[in-house]
């Protein structure tokens, strides 16, 4: 070969061992992220940012509708054509580790300079856990408090810095506060038949020293018996059975109601709605003394475990932990970590709001975990429908309700 051939050859050589990088170099590797959230809310935006570090990895993320995440993310897993990530309902993620669906992330975590267990709240780390490992991590979480109208509170003569403390002072304060003649009643809740109802009762359940696996304890009975009561004395609007906690808040904002037990996801609607001074107090307990409890929302996330890229996806898993300071100012949501303060927004309502809501997290619970939760939970929300209907009496509704549940756990 003459030199001028070996050079020609030499730099189309060179030329294709350029291009081959150049082409391995643009191939990043894909995670595809289901949530959700629309693109006002977290994950859009955190998967645009992280694309924008352009670290070899790009995300691609795709909105979901809830009624679909169950159904269509485990039919999904089933044909290898599951997400790399997705976001779930919290009572929902044990069904997914359980069945072998979500990767066990625990050694990573332990390796992990970000994602650190002892900065979580109690409750929302409980509820990516399953056999005593991680499948998960915390997405965001959120509870329930009381919310209570202070002017109404004077007006009815009580006085508007002692909210009720328990459950006898709320139900004696609804029937003071409860004016049929205006159209106002003493408190709006939701009783609905769906996870909603499970997620108001449960708490009150727990309070009364049972839980889903003594949802008949004497004090879980005596809860469903003070709702029963609320409901037959029309201290509540009767449509709190149907009607979901953005409805009975709107029915407080409206001053159709004294107080309203709901979450920190409308705080800034009442802000807007509400023309009166209100504020927000811990759900009131049995008696004075008594164990607090409190419900806890929200969603995790966590990697599919035939995920062809587990540390790809667990590094974008971590990015999006690593902004979670970021989660209130940004977009309203409560992060599910305690090692983070919240700055004042300079609205004192509000301010004064989260300071009761953060307290009542460190009382928050889980549902479950447990694989078959939706079944366990319609037990529950049938025995409240039955009871407040008048069906059965408190303790049959909540003793039929212990046998369904008894032969969901086996």
């Amino acid at each position: 070969m003459g030199i001028r051939k070996f050079l020609m050859a030499g730099a189309l050589a060179l030329a294709s061992v350029s291009a081959l990088g150049l082409s391995a170099h643009a191939e990043d590797v894909k995670i595809t992220v289901w949530s959700l959230d629309k693109d006002i809310q977290p994950a859009p935006n955190l998967v645009k940012e992280f694309n924008d570090l352009k670290n070899g990895i790009t995300v691609e993320y795709r909105q979901i509708q809830f009624d679909d995440v169950v159904s269509e993310a485990m039919r999904a897993y089933s044909t290898g054509q599951a997400p790399d990530i997705i976001a779930v309902d919290n009572p929902e993620h044990a069904m997914f580790s359980s069945r072998g669906a979500f990767l066990d992330l625990t050694d990573r975590i332990a390796k992990s300079t970000v994602i650190k267990p002892e900065n979580y709240y109690p409750g929302p780390l409980k509820s990516v856990m399953w056999d005593g490992k991680y499948f998960g991590v915390p997405k965001a979480t959120n509870t329930i408090a009381l919310y209570y109208n202070k002017d109404m509170f004077k007006a009815k003569g009580l006085d508007p810095n002692k909210p009720p403390q328990t459950w006898d002072e709320l139900v004696a304060d609804a029937r003071k506060l409860t004016d049929p003649a205006n159209n106002v009643y003493g408190l709006a809740f939701s009783a609905k038949a769906s996870e909603e109802g499970t997620f108001q009762f449960l708490p009150w359940a727990q309070m009364g020293g049972g839980g889903y696996q003594q949802i008949n304890a004497p004090g879980a009975v005596k809860a469903l018996e003070i709702w029963k009561t609320i409901m037959d004395d029309k201290l509540a609007s009767p449509d709190s059975l149907t009607r979901g906690q953005w409805d009975s808040t709107g029915t407080f904002n409206s001053g159709n109601a004294a107080m309203a037990i709901s979450g920190p996801w409308e705080l800034d609607r009442m802000l807007e709605e509400a023309k009166f001074d209100w504020g927000v107090a811990l759900l009131p307990v049995p008696e004075a003394g008594a164990q607090r409890s409190s419900a806890m929302g929200d969603f995790n996330w966590a990697i599919f475990s035939n995920t062809q890229h587990p540390d790809e996806a667990f590094k974008v898993l971590e990015y999006f932990a690593s902004q979670d300071d970021k989660m209130f100012a940004k977009y309203g949501q409560l992060p599910a970590r305690s090692d983070i303060v919240i700055a004042p927004t300079g609205k004192p309502l509000k301010d004064e709001a989260l300071k009761v809501f953060l307290e009542q997290l460190k009382y928050a619970q889980p549902r479950g975990p447990h694989p078959a939760w939706p079944k366990i939970s319609k037990a529950i929300q049938d025995a409240i429908q039955a009871a407040l209907t008048g069906q059965m009496s408190p303790k049959d509704a909540l003793d039929q309700a212990a046998e369904k549940i008894s032969a969901v756990l086996g």
